[in-house]
């Protein structure tokens, strides 16, 4: 018997898209085995597979058993649903780096262990050795190509162009189906709503196979109230991966959702309950430039995708751009982070001969870092004399001193001109 309703959850946090006729009743009778698919043709998962991942979750936390299919065969094919080119193919070696990544971050949402451990699963392990003629032996008779061609994902690429390797990828997730079900008794496969003529491909091709019943469950796409696509930015994809995007600019992200985008993620990335959510929400209506909807939704996603401790690295440097912050806060940050919080400011290197010899604060911000601050020594004289410039959150007090700056990771200096604007200077 499920810990609780699996399908009731989704409903709730307004992930259900749609459901074969029988899925709910079977999931609540017993304890099921179910997969989600996720294509390695990155080396990093992106937060647009997070609904997924989250799905996954849900579905383990309801009792149930999930098999996480990394698509080491079809990361070689190409799957044309939502799409509206072709993907590039990938080699062997390529992927097989892709699909260990990829698996890292699955184990941070996933149990692994347990009674209804997660297991991880590569389709390329059961497609290296199966021929072509097997293949269409074995799967490429059961489904016609009438069936085939009547899929929106199919009929959407005609005009375009779709290649029989494209086409054919539905007969590809259709046997990974078939596969999981007769080795690993997966009973139920999900995914995005834009999946479900793959998904019922399975379906099908397991009851013409062995007469067996499967079933599918689909999600939602997440789409943002502005219109603009999720997990994008003007730099591009938000990655789970630290080095491609930072754990400041993750937060960032989540911090800066709107309240509407906001009240519908804290219900499909968090695991919050639905009684917390609620008051949550109440919380937020009462009090909305308090942001405390975005603040929980960006501790909660940063700390599991990340760490705690990156977490509080990304609050101490919201601060420093957005608050109060001391120099001790400034002092505290890491260098990679430091440099994720000022990527696009102007910045400057000098040498440390030059930063030794410099005459006054004055000099410093001027002549020294060749006008990145102040074009002249009166513009910054004035501004100093009115209280309008710090060196790493210290206030200069006065322009004709040379002042005592630590260098911040033995090599920056942060210059503030007015409340806004900020230099980096690099001492090399």
């Amino acid at each position: 018997m499920a810990a609780k309703n699996f399908v009731e959850e989704l409903r709730w946090r307004g992930m259900l898209h749609d459901l074969m006729p029988g899925t709910e009743d079977l999931l609540i009778k017993e304890q099921v085995s179910g997969y989600i698919g996720f294509d390695p043709t990155a080396d990093s998962l992106h937060i647009g597979h997070l609904a997924q991942i989250m799905t996954l979750l849900n579905f383990q936390r309801a009792g149930h058993k999930p098999y996480a299919l990394v698509g080491g065969a079809t990361g070689m094919v190409g799957d044309p649903s939502g799409k509206s080119a072709e993907r590039n193919l990938l080699s062997e070696d390529v992927l097989q780096h892709n699909v260990a990544c990829v698996k890292q971050q699955l184990e941070k949402f996933l149990d692994f262990s347990g009674t209804n451990a997660a297991e991880m699963v590569n389709n390329y392990d059961w497609f290296k050795n199966f021929t072509f003629l097997d293949f269409i032996r074995e799967v490429g008779k059961h489904i016609t190509v009438n069936y085939m061609m009547a899929k929106d994902s199919v009929q959407k690429r005609l005009e375009s162009g779709l290649s029989f390797t494209e086409f054919t990828y539905q007969l590809v997730q259709g046997f990974d189906f078939y596969w999981l079900y007769t080795n690993k008794n997966c009973k139920i496969q999900m995914g995005g709503s834009d999946q479900w003529g793959n998904i019922v491909t399975g379906t099908e091709l397991i009851r013409r196979k062995c007469n067996g019943e499967a079933f599918a469950l689909t999600t939602n796409l997440i789409t943002k109230a502005d219109g603009t696509k999720f997990g994008k930015t003007e730099s591009g994809n938000i990655w789970l991966d630290p080095k491609k995007t930072s754990p400041y600019k993750f937060y960032q992200y989540w911090l800066n959702t709107s309240d509407e985008d906001a009240a519908n993620f804290i219900k499909v990335f968090t695991q919050l309950s639905r009684e917390e959510i609620e008051s949550l929400l109440k919380d937020h209506a009462s009090a909305p430039h308090l942001r405390k909807l975005q603040q929980v939704l960006a501790k909660d996603i940063t700390t599991r995708v990340h760490t705690e401790a990156e977490y509080t690295l990304a609050v101490k440097a919201s601060n420093i751009l957005f608050g109060n912050s001391t120099t001790e806060e400034l002092q505290s940050l890491n260098e990679e982070t430091l440099l994720s919080v000022f990527e696009g400011v102007p910045q400057t290197t000098i040498s440390s001969a030059a930063f030794e010899s410099y005459a006054n604060v004055t000099d410093l911000l001027s002549v020294t870092t060749n006008g990145l601050v102040f074009s002249s020594k009166g513009e910054a004289r004035k501004m100093i004399q009115a209280g309008g410039v710090s060196i790493n959150k210290i206030k200069v007090e006065d322009a004709n001193s040379k002042g005592s700056f630590s260098l911040l990771q033995n090599k920056y200096l942060l210059a503030q001109k007015g409340k806004k604007n900020y230099y980096l200077i690099k001492v090399d």
